[in-house]
């Protein structure tokens, strides 16, 4: 088992800052915020990235959903003309486009961009946001709902007509005319005791947040357990940022400068918000640093201080590359493959890790194969 690389697509806007996930929204005046160091997320500035990923050797891009984030579909077809073999993580959530047109979508997707297609279900785990997309199923049904969700788009897929009656889906004959093939790869991420019998029925590789290895592992038990009960086996991936530099102490002087921009109110509204969130994997994050700036080293080169503003993936890979890529092969040994990183700023951060962690990757002899060559998965998680 390989490692498998893939960087991240900021379709919502970055720069040289933590504070960004709403610099282009209105307050309540009704004016624009401004924070320093962002860049927007114009299609000059994300090519940089695409072509910068794809010239480094990470597999594909992950592109997030939701309101401060450009249309995932959209913007990753314009970027694919600017790309020969990076593939594309398309982020959707079940609950506002139906399973058939999704399906149909996809396979499109797949055959104008030969196979560079990979398809991020997103179950969402904030009621405020899946309510401004008019979705008003609490926490659990929206994971009975992904359920049905990916029975259909499979079922469909099939190549014939096909037929399901369900809670939350009702269709009749059902069809793709053309398939793709291969048939896409399912991911699917989420920590919650709904999300796990999910995960066992559908997923080819459970995607986690990163958290410390030992938590890691019990994850990966959990999951083991409920699909063996299923017939099924799964794989696994994790969603990390990093900072990586030639020496440890640069590496943490960058961390530490991120937190330059956040002063205590900032972090205490941020805290505030991602605290009502209904997502278990979200508490887990925040759990891992308490809203606190002391001792975010929560395991050796494993930094939290990313979640003190920001929702999702809260924790950072931090240090030297040599000891980057030591934490990846501790994940990669407990039995993580695939390997969903980012930085600030998202290009920057992307030569630092692709010109100094993957030839330490390469060195430890886990790199296989040629970047972007295998098939395209259909990666399902529960949020950026």
């Amino acid at each position: 088992m390989a490692v498998r690389l893939h960087w991240f697509l900021p379709t919502g806007g970055d720069g040289r800052t933590l504070v960004d996930r709403h610099a282009y929204a209105a307050n309540n005046s009704g004016a624009a915020r401004k924070v320093g160091g962002v860049r927007a997320p114009d299609l000059d500035y994300l090519v940089q990235i695409a072509k910068a990923a794809e010239r480094l050797g990470f597999e594909a891009v992950l592109t997030p959903t939701g309101t401060w984030c450009e249309d995932a579909w959209l913007t990753t077809v314009a970027l694919a003309q600017h790309t020969e073999r990076l593939k594309f993580l398309v982020a959707f959530r079940p609950g506002v486009i139906s399973p058939t047109l999704a399906a149909q979508m996809a396979s499109t997707y797949q055959r104008l961009t030969r196979g560079r297609l990979l398809l991020n279900v997103v179950t969402g785990g904030d009621s405020a946001e899946q309510r401004r997309f008019g979705d008003h199923l609490d926490h659990d049904e929206r994971y009975s709902r992904t359920d049905e969700f990916l029975s259909v788009v499979r079922g469909v897929w099939q190549g014939r007509p096909y037929d399901f009656h369900g809670k939350h889906y009702d269709v009749e004959g059902g069809l793709t005319a053309l398939p793709p093939d291969p048939l896409p790869e399912l991911f699917f991420g989420g920590s919650s005791a709904a999300a796990g019998p999910v995960a066992a029925r559908h997923a080819d590789v459970y995607l986690t947040w990163g958290e410390p290895p030992a938590q890691v592992g019990e994850k990966i038990g959990w999951i083991r357990t409920l699909a063996r009960r299923e017939g099924r086996t799964v794989r696994f991936g994790i969603r990390l940022h990093t900072v990586s530099r030639d020496t440890s102490a640069e590496a943490w002087a960058v961390a530490h400068r991120l937190l330059d921009d956040l002063d205590a109110d900032t972090i205490a509204a941020a805290q505030a918000t991602l605290g009502r969130s209904e997502s278990v994997g979200q508490r887990r994050m925040l759990a891992l640093h308490g809203g606190s700036r002391e001792q975010l080293e929560i395991y050796p080169n494993l930094w939290a201080g990313v979640g003190l503003v920001r929702g999702g993936a809260g924790t950072a890979l931090v240090g030297s590359h040599a000891e980057v890529a030591e934490r990846i092969a501790e994940y990669h040994a407990l039995g993580v493959e695939h390997f969903v990183l980012s930085g600030y700023p998202h290009l920057e951060e992307a030569y630092w890790f692709g010109e100094g962690v993957i030839p330490e990757l390469a060195a430890r002899g886990l790199l296989g194969g040629t970047p972007g060559a295998a098939g395209a998965p259909l990666l399902v998680s529960s949020g950026r």
